[in-house]
């Protein structure tokens, strides 16, 4: 602990020993005094007075036994005094223990170091564990029950039972309750004592608990012996249960990324019948724009932060939907009906974009930050969900709703279906199909844009950004159904979910090359996918 932290420490007792607790006490006199009897005795006496000290349950005694954990405490030559002594200079604080008044400044040799060894050290740090149990604070009492759990002690059973009676909520005095249990099944206690604390570790459940009971389970015997086996096999199922619903929430997580990914080469692909190879970079676009907002904000508007990735939304899309536009007009309005030459074509054009930001932004990879909101995790039982995934999942859900409403519900998706079915009727109708083809094209590479947005707050923003998705994105389509937006979804959460129960077993590379296979043979039996849909693609 450094000087500054320790200032401030004593700041903060003081502060709460001063104001919380009453300065005219009639125990202050009492607290003093065994406090002072830390000088005496060796190593034993001082646990004795350590313990003794915990069992007041005092608040103010805090200071001194931490002190005494860091080596700070010293005890007076002459008068027996027990004092904090802090090196400030050349000079020596010293300070109450009790009140944390200052005493002024003397050298160090009038003076002797309280000496402490390990077990003291432990028997301070379960001392103001206690303590800590009796703090105002629910997030600090639920940390103390925690960090008794987590030693076991049995001479925690009276401050627990003391902290429980008292609790008043129900989280905290749950941990309690668990943290008794522990220190229950390594005390002297009865065995009926100890069935009670082999089911609340059960109720439970998590690693440690099961680690808690084997080892209990080793030095037990007889019917204790066997429950507390059996408590841990049960543990271990439900473990096991929340493992696999933790790979399923890994697979819908890397689902959405593909889903975002795949949304806009439905459009492109499957309504449109366009090989883009270059729409991996329209993701990359969508990426740097969130980037270079991100920048501008940082240096012009740093209070609006928080919602630069709002502002990138609208802006990516209508980077990467003008690029798109742009690409449809120049090049791929002359090479439809040529799958090969477009292919081709559009692969020259990634290449193209890539060395475009790469010439512009370097070849390294750039900084996007996640806004506050994005950050951090909860758990839900022994699952752990990261705000960043679920937040993406989310928007890559609202994407599909909108897009979906977007082709069913408006002029233009009535006139995108009506050229996929039959371009020529649709042309006799008084629709301008080379108009929409380019905002069709536009709008698939603006939703590729979206998604840039996204996965730059879980990949890395660099030129090869798009290459990662857009075989998986090509696979997802394919597998889903050809122009089906519903078909989309289904891919990317079955090609998500079926790649992470499969890495563990063939790694992530393999894993990948067993899903493509899979898709090669299902192709095979469908070749228009799991939900079929009519479009200018299978026509021609």
């Amino acid at each position: 602990m450094t000087t500054l932290s320790r200032k401030a420490y004593f700041a903060i007792c003081f502060f709460i020993f001063t104001v919380i607790t009453p300065m005219v006490s009639p125990f202050a006199d009492d607290i003093e005094a065994q406090i002072n009897a830390l000088a005496q005795g060796g190593f034993s006496d001082r646990a004795k007075v350590i313990n003794a000290l915990a069992e007041t349950g005092d608040t103010r005694v805090a200071p001194a036994l931490d002190a005494l954990a860091n080596g700070l405490l010293y005890v007076q030559k002459l008068g027996g005094k027990v004092v904090i002594i802090e090196k400030v200079g050349s000079n020596y604080k010293l300070t109450d223990p009790v009140t944390l008044e200052s005493l002024g400044e003397e050298s160090k040799g009038a003076f002797s170091k309280i000496k402490v060894n390990n077990r003291l050290r432990r028997g301070v740090r379960d001392a103001l564990g206690g303590l800590r149990l009796r703090s105002k604070n629910p997030a600090d009492r639920l940390a103390a029950a925690e960090d008794v759990f987590k030693s076991r002690d049995p001479a925690a059973i009276p401050l627990l039972d003391t902290a429980i009676k008292a609790e008043q909520d129900a989280e905290v005095r749950k941990v309690m309750q668990e943290a008794r249990a522990t220190a229950v099944l390594f005390s002297d206690q009865e065995a009926s004592a100890k069935m009670n604390a082999i089911e609340v570790l059960t109720l439970r459940s998590g690693r440690d608990s099961r680690s808690i009971l084997l080892r209990f389970a080793e030095s037990a015997e007889g019917n204790l012996k066997q429950a507390a086996e059996k408590a841990a096999v049960t543990i271990e199922g439900a473990l096991d249960a929340w493992a696999t619903a933790q790979n399923i929430w890994y697979g819908l997580s890397l689902g959405s990324v593909l889903l975002l990914a795949a949304i806009g080469l439905a459009i492109t692909f499957g309504v449109m019948g366009v090989i883009n190879m270059a729409h991996g970079e329209m993701v990359m676009l969508g990426a740097y724009t969130t980037y270079v907002v991100q920048d501008v904000i940082r240096q012009s508007f740093p209070n609006m932060f928080e919602v630069s990735l709002l502002i990138s939304i609208p802006l990516a899309f209508i980077v990467a939907g003008g690029v798109g536009v742009a690409i449809e007009r120049g090049i791929i309005r002359y090479l439809y009906g040529r799958p090969l030459e477009t292919l081709l074509a559009t692969w020259g054009i990634s290449l193209a974009l890539q060395q475009t930001v790469r010439s512009i932004f370097g070849p390294t990879n750039q900084e996007v930050s996640t806004p506050e909101f994005m950050s951090g995790a909860f758990e839900i039982g022994q699952m752990t969900i990261t705000y960043n995934r679920l937040y993406i999942l989310v928007f890559a859900i609202i994407v599909l709703l909108a897009l979906m409403l977007l082709m069913k519900k408006t002029p233009f998706g009535l006139q995108m279906r009506a050229v996929t079915q039959n371009r020529g009727m649709a042309g006799a109708m008084g629709i301008r199909t080379d108009w929409l083809d380019a905002m069709t094209f536009g709008l698939g590479s603006g939703i590729a844009g979206i998604a840039g947005v996204a996965l730059s707050q879980i990949d890395n923003v660099s030129p090869n950004l798009g290459q990662s998705y857009i075989i998986d994105s090509f696979m997802v389509v394919v597998f889903g159904g050809v122009g089906n937006l519903w078909g989309t979804l289904v891919g990317a959460m079955t090609l998500g979910i079926a790649n992470k129960f499969l890495e563990p077993y063939a790694g992530a590379v393999l894993g990948k090359i067993v899903v493509l296979v899979f898709i090669i043979l299902f192709i095979q039996k469908k070749p228009r996918g799991m939900f079929a849909l009519k479009g200018r693609a299978v026509e021609s």
